[in-house]
This record gives structure tokens, sequence and C-alpha cells, in this order.
């Protein structure tokens, strides 16, 4: 399980993609919810206010069929006593004639429940329909009675259609004939009202479902934008990273080139020169031994001093490899050190000036700096023809400050500018990047200032004994 989770562990690439996309994909997930809620809500109050208007425009079909209807027997009523029972039977009939449509139709029901006139469904006559409740368990004879009693006024409940048989909500209204103790009414299906709202609605999720799928397709299209966009740019910085690996690597084998070219010339001019010198000393050291000669102890002697030069010689090319004051004393002897042998080797005047520092360098710096000493003292040696060196290495607030100057022509003589920098140039800037520190290189005819720069995080407390002083 363990092995499956490191299987499919995300990249790190993959991982700031996810970060990258995941606020995008949220806040639209939080646009989409609120628009879809938003449009959800303005929709059902449109089709609220559509069915209000069009349930409406029935009640009012129905209070004008009822006054034509009420027109059609209001003589015969008015005339009548409340018990004429020719008046009733007129007035039945003429409601029973009267239909509409393919459902309407005119009822009447007295107030005990029974109905007298159902055209449509005549099974409904002469029968009491009290306590009669639709499939929703609403009231309606008794509701319709009690609507009458009052003067009138309208009532929804399901009931059947006359032509199909088929249970649907009708809206009717109804008067009393208060005289008689009759309800007279009509009423009127509204399953196209339903139809109408249905249809409504069915638009609205239509278009809900539309609008996420534009926001769904605009959200893949960014996601899409974002992941290509980083996955260009990723591509043109991996590029970059692998000329700057293969231009950092160069310069590595031309430096580890240039050092060794420098030990075997070294090697070559003075140690091998010297030990061909010992070599020819003794051996004419031993001839003149061999014939009793006085004169070889003193080539032998000559040969021991070639002999002790060649020792200093391979010691002074192992302190610049590698010097061990560094290591034993610290910064600022190997520093005094390294002045005084270039001074000794060059005729060059360098005048070397240094304070106690109050916390040490850790072993990182003290190398950096001594390194970036050495790659200047040569640059000078090489370039400059300045008769006089500077060296001076402080503590400051900000770290460790050491500074190199020269009164040679500077850097902007020749084919070596400041703009274009050499090799070793590059590797004091480099060493000082890997120690977040500064190098500054000021260069004129009058000569060139090297400072370097130490931040205070590689300096050790005092109290640290793990690392030499500086």
């Amino acid at each position: 399980m363990g092995q499956d989770g490191a299987r499919f562990r995300p990249s790190y690439r993959l991982t700031v993609y996810l970060l990258a996309t995941l606020p995008l994909i949220v806040a639209v997930a939080a646009i989409t919810g609120i628009v879809a809620m938003q449009a959800r809500q303005t929709s059902d109050r449109e089709i609220a206010a559509l069915e209000a208007a069009l349930i409406d425009a029935k009640k009012a079909e129905l209070r004008n069929y009822l006054s034509m209807a009420r027109t059609a027997f209001g003589i015969v009523y008015g005339n009548a006593r409340p018990d004429d029972a020719r008046a009733k039977l007129e007035v039945a009939q003429t409601m029973a004639a009267m239909v509409y449509g393919r459902e309407g139709h005119f009822f009447i029901y007295d107030y005990d429940g029974t109905n007298i006139v159902s055209p449509r469904q005549t099974w409904l006559i002469n029968r009491n329909w009290r306590g009669l409740a639709d499939r929703q368990g609403t009231p309606v004879v008794d509701r319709l009675i009690e609507l009458a009693r009052e003067g009138g006024g309208y009532h929804s409940y399901y009931w059947p259609k006359p032509s199909t048989g088929e249970e649907a909500l009708m809206v009717a209204y109804v008067q009393g004939l208060q005289d008689w103790r009759w309800v007279v009414g009509t009423g009127i299906f509204i399953d196209d009202v339903q139809a109408v709202v249905g249809a409504a609605r069915s638009e609205v999720e239509a278009r809900v479902r539309a609008t996420f799928a534009w926001i769904g397709g605009i959200t893949l299209a960014a996601v899409l934008a974002v992941f290509g966009s980083g996955l260009v740019v990723n591509i043109r910085q991996r590029r970059l990273a692998d000329a700057k690996l293969k231009a950092l690597t160069q310069r590595v084998l031309d430096t580890q080139e240039a050092e060794r070219a420098r030990v075997a010339r070294e090697l070559h001019d003075s140690i091998s020169q010297m030990l061909v010198g010992v070599r020819y000393a003794l051996e004419l050291a031993r001839r003149r031994l061999s014939k009793g000669d006085a004169g070889g102890a003193e080539t032998l002697t000559q040969g021991i001093d070639h002999l002790n030069g060649a020792i200093q010689e391979v010691r002074r090319i192992s302190r610049d490899l590698r010097p061990g004051v560094l290591d034993d004393l610290g910064l600022g002897p190997a520093l005094q050190g390294l002045a005084e042998d270039f001074g000794r080797r060059t005729g060059i005047v360098v005048e070397f000036e240094t304070n106690p520092f109050r916390n040490r360098l850790d072993k990182n710096a003290k190398i950096a700096l001594y390194r970036i000493a050495q790659e200047a003292l040569t640059n000078i040696e090489r370039h400059s023809g300045a008769t006089r060196v500077r060296i001076l290495v402080r503590g400051t607030r900000d770290g460790a400050v050491m500074r190199i100057e020269d009164n040679g022509r500077g850097m902007t003589q020749g084919n070596r500018t400041a703009e274009v920098p050499g090799l070793g140039l590059r590797n004091m800037a480099e060493r000082m990047e890997q120690l977040d520190g500064t190098l500054r290189i000021l260069s004129s005819r009058d000569g060139t200032m090297i400072e370097a720069t130490v931040p205070l995080t590689h300096m050790l407390p005092p109290g640290n004994t793990s690392e030499a002083r500086a």
C-alpha cells in the first residue's frame, strides 16, 4: 500500500498546476452555483407570475360564463317563489342545455348536497355528495356549498374530465341562489395551464443546463490554458536550465582543466627542473667522491639545497591547492600568508590589513573568500601590470567584507572588459551567490577594486568551537 502511494504521488510540477487551477475551479463552481440559484429564483418568480396570470384569466372566464347563465334564467328565478317547482325545473333544464367546449358545463347542487344538474356527468344527478373529497383529500361539494352560502367564490380540486375520465385539476366558480338554497356554478380544467407552466419550467431547466455547459466549457478552456501555458513555460524554463547546466558543466570542466594545466606547468617549470638539478648535482658528487675529489662534498651540499628548494615548492603548490593554515589558524593568517608569498614571487608590494572578528566565519565562507583572493591575485599578476596591491579584511554589522585593490590598468584595456567577465570573475560571482553574498567590481584606468561581502548568516557565535577561527 505504501509503495502504491509512493508510485502515484503527484510530481512537484503537477502539484503546482493543481494549486494554480484549484482556486479557479472553486471560483467558477461558486459563480456557477450563484448564477444557477439566481436563475432558478428568477424563473420561479416569473413562472409563478405566469401561472397566476393564466389562472386569473381562467377565473375571469368562469365569472363571465356564470354571468351569462344567470342572465339566461334571471327572469324565471326573479319571478318565482321559493317553493315554485315549475320554475326550478325550467331553470334546471336551461342550465343542463348550456354546455361549451369539450369539457365546459354548468352544475347545480342544493344545500343538502344533492346534485340537480350535471349534463356531461349524468351519473351524479339526484345523488347526495356530501363528504365527497378528491384524491388529495380536498372537500369538494361541502366547500362549494359553503362558498355559495357566503355569496360565491372559487374552489380548486381534482375532478374526472368528462371526455376521458382522467382526473385533472379544475377551478370552479359558484354562486348561491339563496331563495331556492341552490349552488349554481361552472368549472374549467387547468391542465393546459399546468402544461404551459411545465413547458416553461423545462425551458428554464434547459437554459440552466446550457449555462452550466457554457461555464463548464469556459472553465475547461481556462484550465487547459493554464496547463498549456504552464507546460510551455516549463519547457522553456527546462531548456534554459539545461543550457545553463551545460554552460556550468563546461565552466567546471574548464576550471578543472585550467587548474590541472597550472599544476602541471608549475610541476614542469619548477619541481621538474629542480629535481633534474638535484640529480645532476648528485651524479657529479658521486663521480668526484669516487675519484677522491674534495669538491664532491660541496657538490653534494648544492644538491641538498636544490632538494630543499623542491620540497618548499611542493609545499607551496600544496598550499595553493588547499592551504592547511586556513583550517588551522583561520582566514586572516591564510590570506596574510597568501599575500606574502604573492609579494615574494611577483615583486609586487602587498599591503594586508585585517581586524579581529567578534564572530567567526563558517567553513564555506572562509573557503570562498580565500579562493576569491587567490583568483584576484592571479588576475592581477597576469593582466593588471600593477605595482601595488592592498587587501583589507574586516567584520561589519552586515557580515564580513574582503576588499582587494590594485593600481593597474584595469579591466577596460585589451580584451578583458567589465561587461564580459572572464571565467575567474564568474567563479567569484558564483561563489558569492552560493553564500547569498554580494560581489562588487569597480575598474578604471587607475586600477581595479573587488569587494566580496558575506552575510551574517555565515558568522558563527563566539562559543562555537566546531569551526576554526576566522
